[in-house]
């Protein structure tokens, strides 16, 4: 046993990053209470970044930071501020300044607001997690840093998280999430597709966006062109 009463550690975590391109708090509150709606278990009370690189002129950074609290997500820390007196204003409310580790276009503006983008920060991927029974209603499984291979059925209400590509040899009526550490390269594949929600580096489909005609299908979906893209596994 130790005698020092802290150890100070490196470790690694998932978060996603609210890309801010609007800079009226209502706006912003507004359109993060629909993403969450469509996805509460997903993004309820989750831990946040808030990247605020593409606003522009002034910005009222109490208003936006209390906007985004009110609908539960926690926000642990603010990348993307070039402006001296705006970091002076986030630092004085102790919210963490951050850098990410790789810059990011500013998109230009548009006419109208769009919706913030929530993206998970990158990860490396390695290994593979196999699971070889049923994943009831109610269970998680995490794979960080990894794959993560389901040999049997996923029932609806459970949920699948890997950092990696998520393979289900069942049916798979629950949520997946690959590339939840931001790897877009990562893939879900499925023998019988009916699943809650998929999802890859943040981009996701709700059972409803899901093509008609995969359901119940054997499936591959990745990201193509930023969006995600299904088609038949075989």
């Amino acid at each position: 046993m130790s005698n020092t009463p802290i150890e100070l550690k490196g470790s690694s975590f998932t978060l996603s990053v609210v890309h801010l391109h609007h800079a009226q708090p209502e706006v912003i509150r507004q359109a993060l209470e629909d993403k969450i709606a469509q996805a509460p278990t997903f993004l309820k009370h989750a831990p946040v970044v808030v990247n605020i690189a593409a606003l522009a002129g002034p910005v009222d950074w109490h208003g936006l930071y209390q906007a985004i609290s009110a609908t539960g997500l926690r926000v642990i820390g603010v990348s993307g501020c070039k402006d001296a007196a705006l970091k002076q204003q986030i630092d004085a409310e102790g919210i963490p300044l951050l850098t990410e580790g790789k810059e990011k276009s500013v998109r230009a503006p548009r006419a109208k607001a769009p919706e913030p983008v929530i993206e998970p920060v990158a990860a490396p991927v390695v290994k593979t997690r196999l699971i070889d029974t049923p994943v009831r209603s109610g269970q998680r499984v995490w794979a960080p840093g990894c794959d993560l291979i389901v040999t049997s059925s996923v029932s609806a209400g459970a949920e699948l998280i890997a950092d990696g590509n998520i393979h289900v040899y069942g049916m798979m009526r629950g949520r997946a999430l690959a590339g939840a550490s931001g790897d877009r390269d990562a893939q879900i594949f499925c023998t019988h597709l009916a699943a809650e929600l998929v999802s890859i580096a943040g981009e996701y489909w709700l059972s409803d966006q899901i093509p008609a005609e995969f359901t119940g299908k054997a499936s591959r979906l990745r990201l193509a062109g930023g969006a995600l893209a299904i088609e038949p596994l075989y």
